[in-house]
């Protein structure tokens, strides 16, 4: 499964609309390589998982450029989207402790707080909805994303 065309529009005008621009304080270029990228690094959860030795967390920031957190975040939101089902169907399961730990990598990341990173959060946020948040493998893979993201 692939982030919904809506949901996509959605975020991504929320992203240009608020006003970021491309700075010189880019995020790392590990970090625009795509979900496919980020799927593959989170099958080291719960262990430290990292895009070419970049933790989740250093690829987002309130502060990056828009174009920075476009791609991030939709690299982000799209894993979510993919990893969801699987741990909904399967909230013991190895999708569970990744999704866990994607959430908790972006709980470290600081970034939420406004605008863009809050929006981001939003979206990841309900990408949960119909995931035990509760089970012991999303547990244990929120709090090494909090640790280690």
């Amino acid at each position: 499964m692939i982030l919904r065309p809506a949901a996509l529009v959605v975020l991504l005008g929320a992203l240009l609309a608020s006003g970021c621009s491309d700075g010189a304080e880019g995020v790392p270029a590990a970090c625009r390589q795509g979900p496919e990228a980020v799927r593959t690094a989170l099958r080291q959860a719960p262990g430290p998982v990292t895009l070419d030795g970049t933790p989740l967390s250093e690829c987002i920031d309130d502060t990056s450029g828009g174009g920075d957190l476009r791609d991030v975040g939709t690299a982000y939101v799209e894993a979510a989207a993919v990893l969801a089902p699987a741990a909904a169907r399967n909230p013991d399961g190895a999708a569970a402790v990744q999704l866990g730990y994607l959430m908790g990598a972006f709980t470290r990341s600081k970034a939420g707080a406004q605008g863009v990173g809050y929006e981001l959060g939003r979206r990841l946020r309900s990408e949960l909805l119909s995931v035990d948040v509760r089970s012991p493998a999303f547990v244990r893979g929120e709090r090494a994303g909090r640790r280690t993201g």
